[in-house]
This record gives structure tokens, C-alpha cells and sequence, in this order.
């Protein structure tokens, strides 16, 4: 890559973005392009494998994963909209097939280039401000992969707090998991099911009218139970504020324009 080339990304957009939330894939590559990449979207990436590799499924997670080298590995960056599958890239790939000499190398290298995208945007891309506005107070919830795996903590806040007309109120519990975790949530609902209520209880007492954060499994869960206990407080992704899209209902919401981008 030259100096006066534009970095080429490759958006590993995620399962659930892919299915469920669409809109958070256009803000990305908005997000990504406005910061100056030439971004591509390979049609063919599939999941992670983070639930085999969680679930101990070790020989399908590597074959997951080597189909997913395979997509991006000519990328200048992998960037995810999710710090759990850009940590499983990052951190699990390596583990995955540190013992495949074949694929052991190509792993590490996939593995140095790939971002969660508050990162990358902060971190690499040196983005400062969006030029988006959003009218509400906000809170902010830090997904565990995120957070322990990849450092991401002052990243989004730091991108949020330059969102002409937003405010945000910090929980006393951000750092704290919602219950989700993937394989977890089904496992064990019933221990779920109070962390998410703590979590909830939280998020309530900060006062916000939103609640924000970078991982969609995360948002999911909350936004559900928030709806099931009749709380109005919407879940956004928080690149869909960054990138001023939210004319797209909030999550949980009929999804009238969720293929829009708008």
C-alpha cells in the first residue's frame, strides 16, 4: 500500500448484522469510506466460527476459520463491526492453528490486520469526530470481548462524545456482562436472565433515553429484555449514531427501513 493510496478493507460484517441488523453494515462501510478506506464486502464470508470454538467444536472452528483467511487475508485491514468476531479472528485464530504449520503463519498475519471498528476508526485511522448529531443522552455498554480481549473502552467514547447534541451518562455497571454470551444465554438462561435484569436496572438508572454498544449479540439481548419489562429505552448499535443513521428503527423495533441504510 502506498502512501497516498487509500487502505483497501475488507468488512467481515458478522452473522447477526448480516441477518438481523443490516443497517449497522451501512453504517460501517459509510463510517469506514468517510475516514478515507476503499472498502469491499466479500460475498462470500461466512460466520466466524466463535460458537464451535466455544463450544469445543475445535476441528470445525478451524475449517471456519481458514475459509475465512482464505476471504480476507488480501485485505490491508479486516475490520468487524463487533469486538467478539474480530476478537475471535484476532485472538482464537492463532490458538485455532497454532499447531497447523500450513496455516499457522497466515493466522498471525490475519490476526495483526484485523480491527473492531471503534478501534480502527480511533486507533489507526486517527478519526477524531463523525460530523454526526443525535439529540439524547446515551449510555454505554462494554461487551466483554471488546473490552478484556481488545482494549476497546475509551474508543467509542471518545468518537461519541464529538456527536453534536448528544450527552452521555455512564452506568455504574458498563463494564459488567449483560448475559448474553452467546452459547451462555442458552446454557444457562436462568443465570442469564438476572445479569441482563441487573444490567437493565443499570442502564435505568442512568437516565439515557438510548443505550449504545459496538457488539449486536449484546444490544439484542438487552433490547429484549428492555421491551419485556415495557421499558422505553432504545438499543442502537453505536455506529448507526456515528454515522447518522437512525431513521432505521431502534433495535427490536418493526423493521420499516432496516435494508434502507437510512
Amino acid at each position: 500500500m502506498s502512501e497516498t493510496s487509500k487502505p483497501n478493507v475488507g468488512l467481515f460484517a458478522t452473522c447477526l448484522v448480516d441477518l438481523m441488523r443490516p443497517v449497522v453494515g451501512f453504517a460501517a462501510v459509510k463510517l469506514l469510506e468517510d475516514a478515507g478506506c476503499s472498502v469491499s464486502v466479500p460475498q462470500n464470508q461466512t460466520c466466524c466460527g466463535q460458537p464451535a470454538y466455544n463450544s469445543g467444536d475445535k476441528a470445525d472452528a478451524a475449517d471456519i476459520a481458514k475459509s475465512v483467511i482464505t476471504t480476507f487475508e488480501g485485505f490491508d485491514y479486516v475490520v468487524a463491526p463487533s469486538g467478539s468476531c474480530a476478537g475471535m479472528i484476532k485472538d482464537h485464530y492463532p490458538e485455532a492453528l497454532a499447531d497447523d504449520p500450513a496455516w499457522s503463519a497466515r493466522a498471525d498475519a490475519l490476526a495483526v490486520k484485523t480491527f473492531e471498528l471503534m478501534s480502527f476508526l480511533t486507533d489507526v485511522m486517527k478519526v477524531t469526530a463523525t460530523g454526526a448529531a443525535f439529540e439524547g443522552t446515551v449510555t454505554y455498554h462494554d461487551s466483554c470481548s471488546g473490552l478484556r480481549e481488545l482494549g476497546i473502552k475509551n474508543q467509542p467514547r471518545a468518537l461519541l462524545s464529538a456527536v453534536e447534541g448528544l450527552s452521555i451518562a455512564e452506568g455504574n455497571e458498563t463494564e459488567t456482562c449483560c448475559g448474553f454470551g452467546g452459547l451462555f444465554c442458552v446454557k444457562y438462561p436462568d443465570i442469564s436472565e438476572k445479569m441482563v435484569d441487573a444490567k437493565v436496572d443499570d442502564i435505568v438508572s442512568t437516565g439515557a433515553d438510548t443505550v449504545l454498544a459496538g457488539d449486536l449479540g449484546c444490544l439484542m439481548n438487552i433490547a429484549g429484555r428492555l421491551q419485556r419489562r415495557g421499558i422505553p429505552i432504545k438499543a442502537r448499535h453505536a455506529s448507526e449514531v456515528l454515522a447518522g443513521m437512525t431513521a432505521a428503527p431502534a433495535i427490536g423495533e418493526p423493521p420499516d427501513n432496516e435494508m434502507s441504510g437510512e
